[in-house]
């Protein structure tokens, strides 16, 4: 059986690709393997490294503490990234030059930056020139980077979401008489952000694990930072790392599968149903067509 990407593999192949998943999982045991072995003949793997786990004191003053301000600090920039991100995109497909230009300056500029120097500017300004305290200081430039490097980023997926749609979809709406701000937001947007979600969500992940770079050179005191406090007490920095990479794992699964529920439910709802526009329906979305090209005045037709 042939498809249209590849021919079909034949029993030679098949046997071959066969041998070769055999021989990678085999050196990928050994791999495993030597790695617990080099750590367990180091007595880092231990029971009594795992021992504070099970106590509520390692979870209350350093994980759970951490954990809260990662996802504070991944929320805040996720809510204010995300509309500005999408505000970014749409500009850059303005007709004014005005307004496409400095969009995509602002754009390419902030998404050539790395989002940790991005972090290190945004500590320096807020210790120069504002009145944030010091305690409040971290988060600040830990939010301000996220959000200006992962808008950009965001900018660019919502441009070309809008793009990667049909063409027809944009004749259709002029052809009806619709202006160009009213295409985007009944027809444009809502079919792109389901193709978008998948890209969209990954940005996402980002931003949930880009949070440990304001705990490295900043001090913030998210899941990654406070994991050093932990380990520097109870002298476990292996069984600790092994914890804090689980907590990521869970984190960031729990939202790609949410993602996932969302994308199959907007798909859901965006199924035809079949229905007719009537002519209220029309007038209400662009009543100059209505009553002039659709229209049929005293003696006119349609």
């Amino acid at each position: 059986m042939t498809s249209v990407l590849y021919d079909a593999p034949g029993p030679r192949a098949k046997r071959r690709n066969v041998l070769i998943s055999v021989v990678f999982f085999a050196l990928l045991a050994l791999l495993a393997w030597f790695v617990w072995d080099a750590m367990d003949g180091k007595g880092q793997l231990e029971s009594a490294l795992w021992k504070p786990f099970t106590e509520s004191n390692a979870w209350t003053t350093y994980l759970l503490p951490g954990l809260a301000n990662t996802l504070k600090a991944a929320a805040l920039a996720m809510v204010i990234a995300l509309p500005l991100g999408a505000v970014f995109g749409i500009s850059r497909l303005s007709d004014h030059l005005a307004v496409r230009m400095p969009a995509a300056w602002v754009v390419e500029f902030f998404r050539a930056i790395p989002v940790l120097l991005l972090m290190l500017f945004a500590n320096e300004f807020y210790d120069r020139w504002t009145n944030v305290t010091t305690e409040q200081r971290p988060i600040y430039a830990v939010v301000t980077g996220l959000v200006l490097y992962n808008a950009s980023v965001l900018a660019e997926i919502v441009r070309a979401g809008i793009l990667a749609l049909p063409k027809g979809q944009s004749e259709a709406a002029m052809a009806i008489g619709l202006r160009k701000n009213q295409t985007m937001r009944t027809i444009l947007l809502p079919q792109a952000v389901t193709a978008m979600l998948p890209a969209i969500v990954s940005q996402l992940v980002v931003i949930v694990k880009d949070t440990a770079l304001g705990g490295v050179m900043i001090g913030f005191t998210e899941l990654l930072n406070a994991r050093g406090t932990l380990a520097a007490n109870y002298g476990n920095p292996i069984p600790s790392f092994i914890v804090v990479a689980i907590i990521y794992i869970v984190l960031n699964f729990i939202l790609t599968s949410f993602a996932s529920w969302l994308e199959k439910r907007l798909r859901r709802s965006k199924r035809g149903t079949g229905a007719v526009l009537s002519a209220e329906d029309m007038e209400e979305l662009n009543p100059a067509a209505v009553g002039g090209s659709f229209g049929t005045g005293a003696g006119g037709s349609i």
